[in-house]
């Protein structure tokens, strides 16, 4: 019998009694791993009460620093002690290979709660004094109830990473994760209670976009939205956000441009360029889909990736070996092995060998002659590396640029003019330099065009998730005009 996944709402789980179930398929075989109770715009509301409740008591929004940096802190050790049981579910609902599960998402999951933790500890208010006999200081306040809505792709690193902003600023949060992979947040939740997350204070409502999601975003109770998804979707939470006056960020799609210069440690390029689009499936935003060599290396270049990308281990993403497991539905399989009819393939476009159930796609090459052409233009979301070709660097920025996207771009130059003039004229949120998805935290991370609205990560969180409010008082007297004493 599957487990069933309900909402947890003010330190309990529900029971789902009487909710519309939602099944969720494991694309490793295809099998029944889970039902959803599907939180009806009744529970989302009860959820939302609940929060609003925990705000106004102020147990977790008046607490000191000290004491939300102890609990975001044992939140992290819980997770890394827990990293089996967190990865082995994660790995069930989203066919991920447990290997970078382990390595990379769970840990990523960990240290965002760390990051904050310190973060909160460091930062200070602003303080004015250049209008005596002023002193005016700017206060940081929490928003108060955040709607966060987390994607399927990466999901205990990406929704964790909203969480532990909103919490770390004294918010309380409900966490809306995708239909399709519940199961890691149930021990998520548990832990987050061991912890000492006072109840009420943190959320969970499960089901899809257009009945729970649509409910919670568009509740009028709600003050902030953090939504991290694709780009159609996200001009939809938009729509309702920006109706009821929310703050909103965003993170949505990408067709990043991964520029493969002459000048180059090639075999580091080429050790990048397949990690960052065949890790995690192929399905990342910030997959360096689009490669772009230049003419003079071309051949030799993309000759290798395809020799590698034959060899790479496509299995059971239970298995540590594993470096391409399948990807996340049947609808994803059908629409990633889509862009592969008529196109120019060098290998791939097809299912992978050995599988009869499964969501498995044969790791993809393809190479296109115009950047027009919809391999260059849509997210395809899967182990799909398009190549095209360039003469010389002012071509490149120029293909590079031609996208309705902009949410990151790679860059494999040794000469420094041409990095510094490359990287000014891209058109993206982050623009990383001979190497491949490297994050600060720190930083403020998003998208130009519609890659996203806004930012997160350090400052960028805190602008999201705290009001500012200024207070201004003397420090001496000073006179004051006297108006009707005739």
């Amino acid at each position: 019998m599957s487990e069933l996944c309900t909402s947890f709402i003010n330190g309990g789980w529900t029971s789902g009694e009487g909710a519309e179930r939602i099944p969720v398929i494991s694309p490793i075989d295809e099998t029944l791993v889970a039902e959803i109770a599907q939180a009806d715009a009744a529970e989302v509301d009860h959820a939302v009460r609940a929060a609003r409740k925990a705000f106004v008591a102020g147990t977790w929004r008046n607490a000191p620093v000290s004491k939300r940096q102890s609990v975001l802190r044992r939140i992290a050790a819980l997770i890394r002690e827990k990293v089996d049981v967190l990865a082995e579910r994660e790995c069930a609902n989203a066919g991920l290979p447990i290997r970078q599960i382990r390595e990379r998402h769970v840990q990523r999951a960990a240290a965002n709660f760390e990051f904050f933790a310190d973060f909160i500890g460091q930062t200070a208010n602003e303080c004015y004094e250049q209008e005596p006999p002023f002193l005016t200081i700017v206060r940081r306040e929490p928003v108060g109830i955040a709607a966060l809505v987390a994607p399927w792709n990466a999901p205990l690193a990406l929704a964790t990473m909203e969480m532990a902003g909103a919490l770390a600023f004294g918010n309380c949060c409900i966490l809306k994760p995708s239909e399709l992979t519940p199961l890691e947040f149930v021990p998520l939740f548990e832990l987050m209670k061991e912890a000492g997350v006072p109840d009420g204070v943190v959320g969970l409502v499960n089901g899809s976009g257009p009945v729970t999601g649509a409910a919670l975003v568009g509740h009028i109770d709600i003050d902030v939205v953090a939504f991290i998804g694709g780009t159609e979707t996200g001009r939809h939470i938009a729509r309702a956000a920006g109706g009821n006056l929310k703050k909103y960020v965003a993170e949505l799609g990408g067709k990043s441009a991964n520029i493969i210069t002459p000048q180059c440690d090639l075999e580091r390029a080429l050790d990048a360029a397949l990690v960052s689009i065949y890790s995690n499936n192929g399905q990342q935003c910030l997959a360096g889909s689009r490669i772009l060599v230049d003419q003079s290396i071309a051949k030799d270049f993309i000759d290798r990736f395809v020799a590698r990308t034959k060899n790479i281990r496509v299995g059971d993403p239970r298995d540590m070996a594993t470096e391409v497991g399948p990807v996340i539905s049947r609808a994803q399989y059908d629409r990633v092995l889509s862009f592969a009819a008529g196109a120019n393939i060098l290998t791939g476009g097809k299912r992978a060998d050995g599988f009869d159930r499964g969501y498995y796609v044969s790791p993809t090459v393809a190479l296109a002659e115009d950047n027009a052409t919809p391999l260059c233009q849509e997210e395809i979301f899967g182990p799909f590396a398009t190549f095209l070709t360039y003469d010389g660097i002012d071509q490149a920025i120029e293909i590079a640029n031609q996208s309705e996207f902009g949410l990151v771009a790679y860059l494999w130059c040794s000469d420094m003019p041409t990095v510094m003039r490359v990287q000014d004229a891209l058109q993206a949120g982050t623009i990383w330099v001979n190497t491949p998805l490297a994050r600060d935290l720190r930083a403020p991370f998003g998208g130009y065009k519609n890659s996203g609205v806004g930012r997160t990560g350090g400052l960028s969180s805190r602008n999201l998730f705290t009001e500012e409010k200024v207070v201004t008082m003397p420090m001496q007297d000073f006179p004051i005009a006297k108006l009707g004493l005739g």
